[in-house]
């Protein structure tokens, strides 16, 4: 192999490196994103689901403030 084809493939090898870097950044960059969203999502849906407790509770408890109503009547 001549040295001007050995510096072709080095030269080739380096972008492709380069670019693998450059892949490897910005997948980093999109995993952290998407962690952080699923985080944020997941303490959504924690809230959501107290919320969601909250009002079932307060529904089963007028629900039976209204049977008690109806028997006292």
């Amino acid at each position: 192999m001549s040295q001007p084809d050995a510096n072709k493939q080095i030269k080739a090898l380096a972008e492709r490196v380069d670019r693998l870097i450059e892949v490897t950044r910005r997948l980093q960059d999109e995993n952290r994103s998407l962690r952080q969203s699923q985080e944020q999502l997941t303490s959504e849906r924690s809230q959501l689901m107290t919320k969601n407790e909250l009002a079932r509770s307060r529904v089963e408890a007028m629900i039976n403030r209204l049977k008690s109503l109806e028997q006292n009547a």
